[in-house]
């Protein structure tokens, strides 16, 4: 009985230590938070710069990617969130919100340990998704078959430079002044807002669009590819979808609209001078401006070989095959951006325009309300950028 009383003491006095240490751990850690508020902040800015090109499926995002990749101060990343994606496929869009961007903000700060969760084998280089679009994984240090400044092409990155060890993912990262990652799986701007506004992040944001009912085309093309990702999108559990009633596109037409309009209508002042939107045509129709704009913004220079090369695959014969849908070929960009109005249906054009109507007011294109302005080249359905962009007071969705 006296040993059971003892035992009881001994407990009690236990718990009452425990808590008085939590007790404490908690008043030291508000007494370091409330410290640290007080704490002027340093206004040295990363050295690196993080670029992140956020844009949706089939918009030209991986056009846009390699106008970055190939510039010789840029370690590029092509959807490293495929891996999240693919690994946790039964979740929905808006759960994997946290780990995509865990995983992008590890990437940018040249930390790749975060891919242990997605690849815990030993890895080399291919293991990594579309690593091959990347010239900085193509290039010195992360491969010796090529220089910084070469172009490189993915069939010859693959040959050449596929068996390097994984570690030099990162080692190649760390040798660079600019970060770049293109990413489709963002839905929503708010959920980067703790990247915009953590200090050992310099990021910045281009949004790129493109005319929906172009995107729709495209998708056409590699429906089979998308099927998985319409799955996570619109929440099915795992089970792929194709998307025939256009629910993805409604999903993503609203993820454009959600992004414009958080980025430009009362904005929160860390997003000052930090996003940049670009549409594909204007891109297409103008691309040294648009490009140059988009380095400006980035705080880079067009070299002579990038204009040589942006020249040369912007100016290509015919719209590209349909085995080339994921493939940077060199096509005629203009007829690409507009081969929609000869491919698709009216009675196509009108569902996609009543899903997205909204988007496509916002976005400044111009909708069409018989085949025959579809059909109609001579009509131009891209409209003037505006200066001031957009403005929801004055847009009334109903109209």
């Amino acid at each position: 009985m006296w040993s059971l009383v003892v035992m009881m003491k001994i407990r009690i006095a236990s718990a009452i230590v425990i808590l008085f240490v939590m007790a404490q751990t908690g008043f030291l850690l508000f007494m370091y938070a409330r410290q640290s508020s007080f704490m002027p902040q340093s206004e040295e800015k990363p050295s690196q710069v993080h670029i992140l090109i956020l844009s949706s499926w089939r918009s030209g995002s991986s056009f846009v990617g390699q106008l970055f990749s190939q510039h010789p101060s840029v370690f590029y990343l092509m959807e490293p969130a495929w891996h999240v994606w693919v690994t946790m496929y039964q979740s929905s869009a808006k759960v994997l919100h946290m780990a995509v961007r865990d995983l992008v903000r590890s990437v940018f700060l040249c930390d790749m340990s975060v891919f242990d969760a997605y690849m815990p084998w030993k890895r080399n280089l291919s293991d990594l998704f579309q690593w091959a679009v990347s010239r900085a994984l193509c290039s010195v240090p992360a491969c010796d078959s090529f220089q910084r400044t070469d172009i490189t092409s993915e069939m010859a990155c693959k040959t050449l430079c596929g068996r390097y060890p994984f570690s030099k993912v990162e080692e190649a990262c760390k040798t660079y002044s600019h970060v770049v990652i293109k990413e489709v799986r963002f839905f929503d701007l708010k959920v980067l807002y703790p990247l915009l506004t953590d200090p050992s992040l310099n990021l910045k944001i281009i949004h790129l669009v493109r005319d929906p009912r172009a995107v729709v085309k495209s998708r056409e093309q590699s429906v089979k590819a998308l099927a998985r990702d319409n799955g996570i999108v619109l929440s099915t559990n795992g089970t792929k979808v194709e998307d025939t009633k256009y629910k993805v596109m409604q999903e993503i037409c609203r993820s454009h609209v959600q992004i414009y309009e958080t980025a430009t209508f009362k904005p929160p002042n860390f997003l000052k001078n930090r996003y940049l939107m670009i549409r594909f045509e204007d891109l297409v129709r103008d691309p040294l401006s648009e490009i140059s704009e988009m380095y400006k913004f980035a705080d880079l220079r067009l070299t002579p070989t990038l204009k040589s090369w942006i020249y040369n695959i912007t100016h290509g014969q015919g719209p590209g095959k349909k085995k080339e849908a994921f493939k940077i070929t060199s096509r005629d960009a203009v007829n690409v951006s507009q081969a929609w109005r000869n491919v698709l249906s009216f009675q196509k054009i009108k569902k996609v325009q009543e899903v997205c109507k909204g988007a496509i007011n916002m976005l400044g294109y111009q909708l069409v309300d018989s085949e025959k302005e579809q059909r109609d080249l001579s009509l131009d359905l891209v409209l003037p950028r505006r200066q001031n962009q957009f403005s929801w007071l004055s847009f009334n969705p109903k109209n």
